[in-house]
């Protein structure tokens, strides 16, 4: 694998930008957007700086000849004393934008519309595009922008209740991820052969053995009343020895399915989410040369944590520093993510 493989570009107006110091690339997919961070520095005086790179400009990101990220610099601050001056590169996908700015769709208000026709109304509004990786078939009642709310909570208002993740791609187009979409790592993740270090938190503070989800449906002519109106549902995990209940009240229109599934999700995510476990391997590259990338099954064998089998890379960070070059990819269990999840049961006190 050559040096080129590894050398981390950043294109701005035509122009290309190498040789940083210092590099941190981020992709989860839990969230909405990528960032990134590069540093550089120069010894002076002898040498000026010609700063053509400015907040505000479109930019892409590539690791060798893979583009990990596309979207815009939203930072550029430089430093500077007697010795040397270092300038900083801060940026972030196209799709930062749904996370910032208000909802702004005229109407405001959808009828019995599919939830991609939706979602791909308020991203166009930004002039982004949508990548759909899942099964549509709910067709909601009504969905009405709240006044104040940025476009990304309204679509995340509809993607909760569809048990729906959303995320960005390397182009930097809203995605509507299948979990396991970007298929499997050639490598496994393994003690002793290629892991530096893990960090497990294993918090469970947040993990229930009853979910309880409440909220409403619209009456029609044959059916209204309180009793229609009402939903509830509830799913257990009989793996845990003492009770303790939440509930989650859903503000939007609600069916007994819906509620059902809902329930079921919550149960599956939290345990899921307690077991999330961060490793660092080094490098950015597999044995066979693709990186390591998010959205992606792995196989891990940690006999430290008792884990050996498959996980999901939820997220993936690329740093380069003095130590040299570091992968550091958050996994947790499939189910975490799926959104008809049957998750395996485990004893918890």
């Amino acid at each position: 694998m050559s040096e080129m493989d590894n050398h981390v570009t950043l294109t701005v107006n035509d122009m290309e930008y190498g040789g940083w110091k210092s590099v941190e690339i981020t992709a989860d997919l839990e969230r909405q957007f990528r960032t990134f961070k590069l540093d550089i520095t120069w010894q002076w005086p002898g040498q000026t700086v010609d700063q053509r790179i400015k907040p505000g400009d479109p930019c892409e990101v590539k690791i060798g000849k893979d583009l990990v990220l596309t979207g815009y610099v939203f930072k550029a601050p430089i430093r500077y004393d007697g010795r040397q001056i270092s300038l900083t590169i801060e940026g972030s996908s196209k799709t930062q934008d749904l996370v910032d700015c208000a909802a702004r769709n005229l109407p405001s208000q959808w009828q019995q519309q599919p939830l991609l026709t939706i979602v791909r109304d308020l991203a166009s509004e930004y002039g982004l595009s949508v990548v759909n990786e899942i099964s549509e078939i709910t067709r909601l009642t009504k969905h009405t922008i709240v006044p104040g709310e940025t476009a990304f909570q309204s679509i995340d208002r509809l993607l909760s209740l569809l048990r729906v993740f959303s995320t960005d791609n390397e182009l930097g187009q809203l995605v509507l991820a299948k979990p396991g979409s970007g298929g499997r790592a050639s490598d496994a993740l393994e003690l002793g052969k290629n892991i530096l270090s893990a960090s497990a938190p294993m918090d469970f503070s947040q993990v229930f053995s009853e979910y309880r989800v409440i909220g409403q449906q619209k009456g029609s002519d044959a059916k209204s009343g309180a009793a229609v109106s009402e939903v509830e549902s509830t799913a257990a995990d009989l793996s845990f020895k003492r009770r303790r209940t939440t509930v989650i009240n859903e503000g939007t229109q609600l069916t007994f399915e819906l509620a059902q599934q809902r329930a079921q999700w919550e149960s599956a995510t939290r345990m899921g989410r307690a077991q999330t476990t961060t490793y660092q391997v080094q490098g950015w590259r597999q044995s066979n040369g693709d990186l390591w990338r998010h959205n992606t099954l792995v196989k891990v064998k940690d006999p430290v944590l008792d884990f050996d089998g498959d996980m999901l890379i939820s997220k993936v960070t690329y740093s380069l520093s003095a130590q040299g070059s570091v992968t550091t990819l958050q996994v947790a269990p499939p189910h975490t993510f799926d959104p008809d999840p049957t998750p395996p049961k485990q004893s918890q006190a």
